[in-house]
């Protein structure tokens, strides 16, 4: 509830849907429609957060003529493209659903027709109900396989956040476990494990991934893999012990291959060493030496990050639903 100047109070709504988008001015029609569809049998009050991230096609005008033409509507954008995970923090960070959230990309694959089971699995006593792919339509066997090395490698590495399998941003929060989200500022920003990681009760709610519904995907292999560094590196230093334990076995190989050179030259002279030889040794430890300081550099570029103090993101512009645009009116007054 936002408070008014007249004694009375201006409701909030009770549900507040983000969406970030990157150039989804092709989908984005569609998607508004068959969101509203599914969200008018709910029987509350709902707003949209769209969150445009620096789109360089008509995004943004499109999310205009959607916020003139539904007053439920609300508009945030950034003033660049900052990523997904940062756009999508500020549409969090914009949403005013009293009870609760739900976040959702706009290229279809996750369907909004899931939302109203989201919220069902919800109400059943659980914070979070987050969708799990059952089935990944439109995606290649390559991209099934490294989502599935990604999350097994998770499970392992995670420690004591475990991340849900074949789950993606999709899900429902309550106002709690949202607000609770909100109070974790990093910089490096790995919303899934994000999600994990603040706990509360969860929920899994099994849904078909459908193909994307226009456009193109903005994540190749490379920015996945990116991802993928991401995850590992804000939510366990597992690589950095995995370097602790490379170093201690080559140099118990180191060892053994030393005293193997000493046992020869005892027992059988010392014979003018090959130069293949040394140089795969060489090579090998160079490798190691350098795989070693990635890691480290990895995790240093982080710190580095954070001790700037930087805001996440800048708003070049926000336009609120009609219900938050009458209450700061009336505080304005």
């Amino acid at each position: 509830m936002i408070p008014g100047v007249e004694g009375g109070m201006v409701p909030s709504p009770a549900l507040s849907v983000v969406v970030p988008c990157y150039n989804e001015q092709e989908v984005l029609p569609e998607f508004h429609h068959r969101l509203a569809a599914a969200l008018e049998g709910l029987g509350l009050e709902w707003e949209v957060v769209y969150v445009n991230d620096g789109s360089r096609d008509a995004t943004l005008t499109v999310m205009t003529s959607l916020a003139t033409a539904d007053p439920r509507v609300a508009l945030v954008n950034l003033s660049r493209n900052f990523g997904k995970e940062i756009a999508l923090t500020a549409g969090l960070d914009h949403a005013r659903g009293h009870e609760g959230v739900v976040v959702i990309d706009a290229d279809l694959q996750d369907p909004p027709e899931v939302i109203p089971d989201l919220l069902a699995a919800a109400r059943q006593g659980y914070d979070i109900a987050y969708a799990q792919r059952s089935v990944r339509h439109g995606e290649g066997f390559v991209k099934r396989m490294t989502a599935s090395a990604f999350y097994r490698v998770m499970q392992r590495l995670g420690g004591k956040v475990q991340l849900p399998p074949d789950t993606g941003d999709f899900r429902y929060m309550s106002r709690r476990s949202l607000d609770a989200l909100l109070q974790l500022r990093e910089q490096h920003r790995f919303m899934k494990g994000l999600f994990a990681w603040v706990g509360f009760p969860a929920i899994a709610v099994p849904y078909e991934r459908a193909p994307r519904a226009a456009g193109e995907t903005k994540w190749n292999y490379w920015k996945l893999w990116n991802l993928s560094l991401e995850g590992i590196t804000s939510f366990t230093v597992g690589p950095l012990k995995i370097a602790s334990y490379l170093g201690l076995a080559t140099a118990f190989f180191a060892g053994i291959y030393i005293l193997q050179l000493v046992v020869r030259t005892v027992f059988f002279g010392n014979p003018t060493p090959g130069y293949p030889s040394l140089m795969a040794v060489v090579l090998f430890l160079g490798g190691v030496q350098l795989m070693t300081l990635g890691i480290i550099g990895e995790y240093l570029g982080r710190i580095f990050n954070e001790t700037k103090g930087r805001p996440l993101y800048i708003v070049e512009r926000h336009i609120p639903s009609s219900a938050h645009a009458q209450a700061t009116q009336r505080d304005a007054a």
